[in-house]
């Protein structure tokens, strides 16, 4: 990570965090400077197992970056936003549609998040190769060796720890995850910032102050960087609403639809949506830095052969099963840009070719 002769780069200055009574989650905190050994992953893996079975939200603290490093990767993150001109962001652009990526840039108001309410945020999303996929706006270039190290510290020493931990847990091979998930691989993991500005009251209203819908995501396992301003909310067991607690300089995790599927439900995907912020921080803007994990593009999304499933639930490879590449692009060209269709319970689906492609949990 960046010493004294790195480039400066303008500060982000965060909010304080919110002090606001809020009914907060109670997200398990799991000490990642054990899971650099393979005696600290045996010890680790039962909860993290059933931690990822119930709540399917965990904090990770002492994850290899300071607080300083981390700081200097928002302050980066920023850049893209404030410091490239938008017709440059056009050119950059992601091809969300042509191609089922979220690679480059998502303008602000590209999707509906309801009653026809257009979106209030910009994402930037870096191909975790940095300098292989794709090219990028001029403010950014001089920080690319930065953020190459930054997306390898993801990729590395957090996520395949990660899949390390999933896989002990499901009685398997520690490595059968991480083999899904190579770095040099084609495959859509990538590191993305998202700036949300604040909607207007009017739009608060038709929206019920829900910025991003109730969702799961695509990929096998997604990594935030907690961040002071609160907005996000996981769906708790008792199906209740709750806040994620900043904490400084930890990681929130969670499972998503591809990780689901690869073990055959063993490990849920969590339902999770962004709302406006509480009354201490409404009107600030927020920015987000996440690392998105997906399987390699050529991954069968079928149950990996684990003693912890069924004999039913099995599938062995050769089985039909969408991969990687598939589920990718059928979810990204469908979320915000499809009509849904509401069903009972508040529930609203996106059905392509009869199957139920995506969910809206409202």
């Amino acid at each position: 990570m960046p010493g004294t002769t790195s480039p400066s780069v303008p500060r982000w200055v965060a909010s304080p965090p919110t002090k606001e009574a809020l009914d907060w989650a109670e997200l398990p905190v799991i000490d990642f400077s054990k899971a650099n050994t393979l005696e600290g992953r045996a010890e680790l893996a039962p909860r993290v197992r059933d931690v990822m079975r119930t709540v399917g939200f965990m904090c990770i603290v002492n994850h290899g970056l300071t607080h300083s490093q981390t700081e200097r990767m928002f302050d980066i993150g920023d850049v893209v936003f404030s410091q490239v001109p938008e017709e440059e962001k056009i050119k950059f652009s992601s091809k969300l549609k042509e191609e089922g990526t979220r690679i480059g840039y998502k303008p602000r108001e590209l999707f509906v998040t309801d009653n026809g309410v257009r979106d209030q945020y910009e994402q930037y999303a870096v191909h975790r190769t940095v300098f292989g996929r794709q090219k990028h706006p001029k403010a950014l270039e001089t920080y690319l060796p930065e953020v190459r190290v930054f997306a390898e510290h993801n990729h590395r020493d957090v996520l395949q720890n990660i899949l390390r931990l999933l896989a002990l847990g499901m009685e398997i091979p520690e490595e059968t995850f991480v083999k899904m998930h190579g770095f040099d691989a084609v495959g859509d993991s990538h590191v993305r910032w998202i700036k949300y500005f604040p909607l207007t009251e009017e739009d608060e209203v038709k929206t019920n102050h829900v910025w991003l819908r109730g969702h799961t995501d695509t990929g096998t396992v997604t990594i935030l960087y907690s961040q002071p301003i609160s907005a996000l909310q996981i769906q708790s067991p008792d199906h209740k609403w709750r806040w994620v607690k900043h904490i400084d300089n930890a990681l929130v995790v969670n499972i998503g639809e591809s990780m689901e599927m690869l073990s055959g439900g063993f490990y849920k995907a969590t339902i999770h949506r962004v709302v406006q912020p509480p009354a201490d921080q409404r009107g600030l803007i927020r920015l987000g830095m996440y690392y998105f994990a997906l399987a390699d593009d050529d991954v069968k999304l079928v149950p990996v052969d684990s003693p912890v499933l069924e004999e039913g639930i099995r599938v062995s490879e050769d089985e039909t099963g969408l991969t990687m590449e598939e589920l990718r692009k059928i979810r990204y060209r469908a979320f915000g840009l499809k009509e849904a269709n509401m069903e009972a319970g508040g529930e609203e689906h996106i059905v392509e070719n009869g199957i139920v492609v995506l969910k809206y949990y409202n």
